[in-house]
């Protein structure tokens, strides 16, 4: 995950979000890490339309479907195997901002945390179950717990890469100040961290260091060659910033040699740039204007690839 707002819109809700939803949320302080309402009657309330749907499909197929796993699982394996490929190619690297030769240079990989390493489903759970969109105190309040599970084959992977002799870095857009936090849940799960680096990069960690990852890439080529970058949003690998739909696919494409061979990407559905472009990153927009905008994205296959919705 890099930053920015958190949310997303399972599109078989979509009809319900938008008559149902727009109604408000459930009177919650905003903060408050659960509401008084039980969580049965806190899910009755989604059915109702009572309380928000955002993300519902998403976040269930995370949590619930076998097919979320072995789509992560899948992901990780690919990594390991290419992992062995770029060990045995010196001249291989996988991050744009490594300028010089890194032959000589020790191993490494960077990968991202948020749904990359970390699952955060059960946060995105209480969202959809209270009716919010993103709150900054409750996503501090849940990093704080250090609870989040690993996502499916990230633990396997990385001890894979420490035992080969790879450093692995953590590349998060996660505040500096959650860098305790954060390596607690780390530590919790035995993930590797060498003790005589800093391999947990935070966001505003150090000046420069802001949402676009790019500078940290570049910390770590300066002194490894990176191997392989893994993650689960665009930003994660190259920096397309507030890049439109359409360039954001251009960027992609400009890349096709690079995906499941040096970059490999996590499933997603529930945020993430992906989402924030689709209206425009307005974070200033009403959220059934971002809904408006969202379905307007939507083809219908009704004519050509640029008809349906935005007609």
């Amino acid at each position: 995950m890099s930053g920015g707002s958190r949310g997303g819109l399972g599109i078989p809700v979509l009809a319900l979000a938008l008559a149902g939803c727009a109604s408000g949320g459930t009177g919650v302080e905003p903060g408050s890490p659960s509401s008084d309402t039980p969580i049965a009657d806190g899910a009755s309330a989604v059915v109702s339309g009572t309380t928000g749907v955002e993300g519902l499909d998403a976040t269930l197929w995370i949590q619930r479907a076998a097919e979320y796993g072995a789509s992560a699982e899948q992901a990780y394996r690919i990594a390991g195997n290419m992992l062995v490929a770029a060990l045995e190619d010196s001249s291989w690297t996988a991050a744009p901002e490594q300028r010089s030769d890194g032959r000589a240079l020790p191993p490494a990989i960077i990968l991202d945390v948020d749904e990359t390493v970390l699952d955060n489903s059960p946060f995105q759970a209480r969202l959809i179950i209270e009716g919010r969109e993103f709150n900054p105190q409750m996503w501090s309040e849940w990093v704080d717990q250090a609870a989040a599970a690993p996502v499916p084959g990230a633990l396997a992977f990385t001890r894979l890469a420490a035992a080969q002799g790879v450093m692995v870095f953590y590349v998060t857009n996660r505040d500096a100040k959650m860098e305790p936090s954060t390596r607690r849940n780390l530590e919790t799960h035995e993930f590797p961290l060498e003790p005589g680096e800093d391999v947990i990069l935070m966001r505003g960690e150090h000046e420069g260091w802001g949402s676009d990852k790019s500078s940290r890439r570049s910390y770590v080529a300066a002194r490894y060659r990176v191997l392989l970058l893994v993650g689960d949003d665009l930003n994660d690998f190259v920096t397309v910033a507030r890049s439109s739909v359409e360039e954001r696919d251009r960027i992609a494409a400009d890349h096709a040699a690079y995906w499941g061979r040096k970059w490999i990407i996590l499933p997603n559905p529930t945020y993430g740039s992906w989402e924030r472009a689709l209206y425009g990153f307005d974070s200033s927009l009403s959220p059934e204007e971002k809904r408006r905008r969202k379905a307007e994205n939507l083809n219908t296959g009704a004519g050509s690839d640029d008809e349906g919705l935005r007609d």
